[in-house]
């Protein structure tokens, strides 16, 4: 099957998460991705999370549909090698620290001469250029930095993190989106750029209403929990066996939420009959809702609401939600067999494509598994030309 990056050669450079993160979304769409790692002990993820038969599933589940290439970017061998796969790459991704590309003889105007269509995307904490660009980052202290983990958590509670490495998530998905727009531009200028993103800049780009209505207004966000910044009834109700998250976002769907439980009159009532006031009053309106909530079960209030169309649903825990049948209806846990590992299972493609799909064309390969392989491509016949390991095969 053609895929909408067939024929794009990827060379990876990155390690842990945002970057490999990003080339494995390049490669699901169908790009020839070769990750580059040192030859002692590759990518720290390959020992990193809950490991079966001695393999990271954490590292297979970020490192699909790459081939691995064991290399020594520290001697004057292993750089030449990796010109030689420049010379002929479509996108080089990096999430070193700023400079460091450079350092090893690879700097933005040595690139454009080596390969002048070459798309080079940088990942960073900060951006590649600025006061912070040197500082080293890590998912929470960008967290803390943007201004993020003040806006989460209760009012009478500290700043809370979020679960996920999200800035480490949004960075990679923001650096693929910027590749397959620099692909695009190149087919229209026949020239490569620069691609840089910032974990920073990312999360500032996911605030939505509470960046906007600060700028508009400088009262800075308050932390709400579970109940909406701008809008209730919205939030965590108890039901009689357990609770349900309900997300009515405006007044239609506040109408029919109130008639389904028989409130309707809270519409006109004066403490409630606007947003502003519901605001304000908040906590009474939610005791109303939890006391009518409460005379019946999470299972038939979620079956009643979704038939009346208000959203809502369980809060389902990580296994719930791997086990939900839309879930797996949507082919969202893909079972992967890895050749001499065993089956792995990992969270499958978030992006359906109807006429060139995802694919899963190789499992997360082994350290180094395809240096000859590679080698051979670059018509290098030997490792020792290339002052790699001879026995990565």
């Amino acid at each position: 099957m053609q895929q909408p990056l067939s024929g794009i050669r990827v060379v990876d450079l990155t390690r842990i998460l945002s970057g490999p993160f990003c080339t494995m979304l390049l490669g699901d769409m169908g790009a020839d991705v070769i990750k580059i790692e040192g030859p002692a002990e590759g990518d720290p993820i390959r020992k990193a999370g809950a490991g079966v038969n001695g393999f990271s599933w954490y590292f297979a589940s970020f490192n699909r549909n790459k081939r691995s290439m064991a290399l020594d970017l520290r001697s004057d061998a292993g750089k030449e090698v990796l010109l030689k796969l420049l010379q002929s790459a479509d996108v080089l991704v990096e999430n070193f620290r700023p400079g460091v590309l450079a350092e090893m003889g690879f700097g933005e105007e040595r690139l454009k001469q080596i390969n002048p269509r070459l798309v080079v995307a940088s990942i960073t904490g900060y951006g590649s250029s600025g006061p912070y660009a040197e500082r080293p980052a890590f998912d929470f202290v960008i967290q803390a930095m943007s201004g993020f983990m003040s806006t989460n958590g209760a009012e009478d509670q500290p700043p809370l993190r979020c679960g996920p490495p999200i800035t480490d998530l949004v960075a990679g998905l923001y650096a693929a989106y910027g590749v397959v727009n620099a692909l695009r531009a190149r087919d229209q200028s026949g020239r490569g750029q620069h691609v840089d993103s910032a974990m920073m800049n990312g999360m500032l780009s996911m605030f939505a209403y509470l960046t906007s209505d600060y700028l508009a207004t400088g009262e800075l966000p308050v932390r709400t929990g579970n109940d909406h910044p701008i809008t209730s009834p919205y939030g965590l109700f108890n039901t009689s066996d357990g609770e349900i998250a309900v997300a009515p976002s405006t007044d239609d769907i506040l109408r029919r939420l109130l008639g389904l439980l028989d409130l309707g009159h809270l519409m006109s009532d004066a403490r409630f009959n606007t947003n502003k006031l519901r605001m304000l009053n908040r906590r009474e309106l939610n005791l109303l809702l939890d006391e009518r909530f409460s005379t019946d079960t999470q299972a038939s209030w979620i079956q009643r609401l979704n038939e009346g169309g208000v959203p809502c649903g369980k809060v389902q825990n990580v296994g719930e939600a791997l086990s939900d049948p839309q879930i797996l209806h949507q082919q969202m846990v893909l079972e992967v067999e890895h050749p001499g590992r065993g089956a792995v299972r990992m969270v499958g493609f978030p992006v359906k494509l109807s006429a060139s799909p995802c694919l899963v064309r190789y499992p997360a390969p082994e350290h180094g598994v395809h240096t000859q392989e590679i080698l051979a491509e670059l018509g290098l016949t030997s490792a020792r030309d290339a002052d790699v390991p001879e026995n990565m095969e």
